[in-house]
């Protein structure tokens, strides 16, 4: 088993608090098998609030159920962390997301794709920011002053 944290980093414009917009938010990670160390070419989904049996694993379930397509083994992940940390960084450094359990897998790789929320300095919320392109920009018509998202960057660590 590996605990693996996946911290983020980004430029953010006037604004704070950088998280998924919804509990059911989609997470999409490059996974790796560590079996034969196959990365998969595509990005795969993880939802924190699906679950899936994990095969022999006696009742055991995991958000994220694998077979590796060259080496035929299973794999499996588990969120750990029952919510996400916001990000908040106001100098753009790494700050961690969440972390996750991972059973014969590693993750790689993350796109931030999906629909994101963040404040703005008198508290105004923005409930739809879509990093699809890895920036977002908008207008905070409270503080008259345009807010925005970019340079979006991550990295997996083992978790502490």
């Amino acid at each position: 088993m590996v605990r693996l944290q996946l911290s983020i980093k980004a430029e953010l414009e006037n604004v704070t608090n950088l998280e998924p917009a919804s509990k059911d938010f989609e997470y999409f990670f490059q996974v790796k098998c560590n079996s034969c160390n196959e990365v998969h070419p595509k990005f795969v989904a993880l939802n924190r609030l699906e679950e899936y049996e994990v095969s022999g694993g006696k009742g055991s379930t995991a958000n994220f159920v694998w077979r590796c397509g060259l080496c035929k083994r299973e794999s499996s992940a588990k969120f750990e962390t029952t919510v996400p940390t916001p990000y908040t960084s106001e100098n753009a450094q790494f700050q961690p997301l969440l972390v996750i359990e991972c059973r014969g897998l590693e993750f790689v790789g993350f796109d931030p794709r999906g629909t994101w929320k963040c404040t703005g300095m008198t508290g105004t919320v923005f409930p739809e920011v879509d990093l699809v392109d890895g920036e977002w920009n908008d207008y905070d018509e409270k503080a008259a002053l345009p807010v925005g998202i970019s340079e979006v960057q991550s990295r997996w660590d083992r978790a502490p």
